[in-house]
């Protein structure tokens, strides 16, 4: 009993009234001892009625409290040993010693006691030792949310499996938008028969219906060459898990009709994303697949980040000219309406950027526009050398090459900046010069990354077109006859689409020999272009070097590894890769070296077994599915090229499991 209840019975209220009265009495019986005799009965009968009362209370207090306390213990008791609760108390050494009944239905014998707590989850000893307050295990098919009290070695299991399934089928019933484009279906279709269109639309709505109804989705065509499909996110994930081999299905259809059709996904996802912000997603994906030319998906979530699947195919080269004299027509206009243009390629340039530069340099010219490269001399590779050399011999061309420095005090808010060869900010020369006008047209036949000029005026992005320099030339027969192209802007074009074709032998389409043509009727100098391709002899025998350093990993792909103190540019491994590429057997090859400004670069080439693009992006880098690079900071070469393996052997085996 509390020691607040084993105090005198009366209060000290009543003392001080009874102390009062005592005294008053001995002043009445002073006075009138009758009277006084009188008040003194009632006073000690008032006593004593008092002290009584307040005993009865005390008794009853108490025997209320011993009533009470007798209950919470039992409840206590029953709490302990009924609620659905786990309560396991363990030694020092992790040994259950102790568990309430409820834990009894988990244990494959009678009890728990005497086994490892390894026995409820192989992450709780782990947890402990880490001084972890609170750990979610899987018991059998139950999910439990454990509080840990190390001191006491005592270990609550709170029963939150209701709560994961409630959670798991809200994410589960997530809406997902999925954009399904037939890739270049008008140029696959304007020449067939009618009966032949009505019998690739029939296969591919069939196709797409079959489909859908076996995965879930509701599918509705919404033109020729798009179909609009709704799922959710437990839909998509068993899609991603089969890597979306609709995309090799598809392909099949190749086979049957005769006509090569692939399909692109776009697809948005997001938690708390509304149906219009999930159409949104669900556009910029598909146009990042196509971007990448086509053939894959592209999954977009709120937070921004994009997954790519498919693209193990080379894009097929379009059969029309009309986007790229749409394109030409409207880079006119743009060109006409701007103070000057401002034309910018990607850091250490290579031949096919400043080949493009100088094309579109010529288009401002012919439309009357004055125009400026931006050019860095202290980030030139000894592998274009020989063409700065050609450049600067010739004057009314070199003077509209400019540093960034200088670029930035001409550019004003109505100039145009056209970006060639990249279409990455991160990687052009100077990324400073892309806020200072809303004006920015992009011209770029990578395929499509994440990283992207923001707000761009015109986008002309071909993967198909073998180079850059091959989609300017083509603008330019679509410009209006004002300057002629002179010999020295003609051989820089061609060296260009040269160097990216590896001598035209390399992702060559009809197209790319249209242009070279069209180059060589307005003067193009081949020798001139081999007298730029040639290389110095200790460039020669560093090259050779590396390629001795070569090793073949999982049969058919070369790794050359250069020494940890060696230093080389990114045009003299490419070169490496390339070569190593025409070695028998080997299908595809990577080349790893120290850059001079710290970081670690891979070139990665291919014969289109391989798609090297995905190989590089998960390394932060991007390219072609032939041909494709990356930089990497704050690593070792022997770090990357562990990396390397690992993303190889996940690839390969990625592609086992199809």
């Amino acid at each position: 009993m509390p020691d607040l209840l084993k105090k005198p019975t009366l209060s000290k209220h009543l003392w001080i009234i009874y102390i009062i009265s005592a005294i008053l009495l001995g002043v009445i019986w002073y006075y009138q001892w009758i009277l006084g005799m009188i008040m003194t009965v009632l006073l000690i009968t008032s006593f004593y009625y008092s002290v009584r009362n307040e005993k009865t209370i005390l008794n009853e207090t108490e025997k209320y409290i011993s009533t009470l306390s007798h209950r919470v213990k039992k409840v206590g008791e029953e709490a302990l040993l009924e609620m659905p609760i786990g309560i396991v108390l363990f030694s020092e050494d992790y040994q259950i010693e102790w568990t309430n009944p409820y834990m009894n239905q988990f244990a494959d014998e009678d009890s728990l006691v005497g086994k490892s707590l390894n026995v409820i989850s192989e992450n709780l000893i782990p947890m402990i030792k880490e001084n972890k307050e609170e750990v979610w295990v899987k018991l059998e098919n139950y999910e439990f949310q454990t509080t840990i009290k190390r001191e006491e070695r005592l270990l609550y299991l709170f029963d939150r499996t209701k709560q994961t399934e409630i959670q798991t089928l809200y994410q589960n019933e997530q809406p997902v938008l999925f954009i399904i484009y037939l890739d270049n279906y008008d140029e696959l279709t304007q020449n067939l028969e009618d009966t032949l269109k009505s019998q690739l639309n029939s296969y591919v709505t069939s196709f797409l219906s079959k489909w859908s109804q076996k995965n879930g989705l509701y599918i509705k065509r919404t033109s020729q060459d798009r179909f609009l499909a709704v799922g959710n996110r437990e839909i998509l994930q068993k899609l991603e898990k089969s890597k979306f081999d609709i995309l090799d299905e598809m392909r099949e259809l190749d086979t049957e009709l005769d006509i090569p059709i692939t399909l692109s996904i776009g697809i948005g996802v997001g938690k708390n994303s509304t149906l219009p912000d999930l159409g949104e997603l669900a556009q910029s994906s598909l146009d990042l697949a196509l971007g990448r030319g086509g053939d894959q998906v592209a999954i977009k979530d709120d937070s921004g980040k994009v997954r790519f699947y498919g693209g193990k195919t080379n894009p097929m080269e379009k059969r029309t000219r009309v986007r790229a004299r749409v394109i030409s027509h409207a880079l006119k206009d743009l060109v006409k309406a701007s103070d000057n243009v401002i034309i910018m390629g990607h850091q250490s340039p290579d031949m096919d950027s400043i080949g493009a530069a100088i094309g579109i340099l010529n288009i401002a010219q012919t439309n009357g526009v004055n125009g400026f490269i931006v050019f860095d001399p202290n980030d030139v590779d000894t592998g274009v050398s020989r063409m700065v050399e050609a450049i600067e011999e010739e004057e009314s061309l070199w003077q509209h090459f400019i540093e960034p420095d200088d670029a930035e005090d001409i550019v004003t808010s109505r100039s145009l900046i056209v970006v060639v060869d990249t279409h990455k900010p991160s990687m052009v020369v100077d990324k400073r010069l892309l806020n200072k006008t809303e004006y920015k047209v992009v011209i770029d036949h990578h395929r499509r990354g994440e990283d992207f000029i923001e707000n761009p005026t015109l986008v002309y992005m071909e993967p198909y077109a073998s180079s850059t320099a091959e989609l300017v030339t083509e603008l330019l027969e679509y410009q209006p006859k004002g300057k002629k192209l002179t010999m020295l802007e003609a051989t820089a074009l061609l060296a260009g689409i040269t160097v990216d074709t590896k001598s035209f032998t390399l992702r060559t389409g009809s197209r790319t020999f249209d242009a070279a043509s069209y180059l060589r009727a307005k003067g193009a100098d081949t020798v001139l272009v081999q007298q730029f391709l040639k290389e110095d002899l200790d460039l020669y025998i560093k090259r050779s070097k590396l390629i001795e350093r070569a090793k073949v990993y999982r049969d058919t792909i070369a790794i050359a590894k250069a020494k940890p103190d060696d230093i080389y540019g990114a045009v003299l491994i490419a070169q490496t890769a390339d070569t190593l590429l025409t070695m028998s057997g080997i299908n595809a090859s990577f080349v790893i070296s120290k850059r001079s400004d710290g970081r670690v670069g891979i070139s990665a080439r291919s014969l289109g077994e391989i798609n090297v693009q995905v190989i590089m992006e998960k390394m932060d880098g991007g390219g072609h599915l032939t041909n494709a690079a990356t930089q990497i900071e704050d690593t070792t070469i022997d770090d990357a090229e562990a990396l390397l393996k690992d993303i190889l052997d996940e690839y390969y085996e990625g592609r086992e499991s199809e």
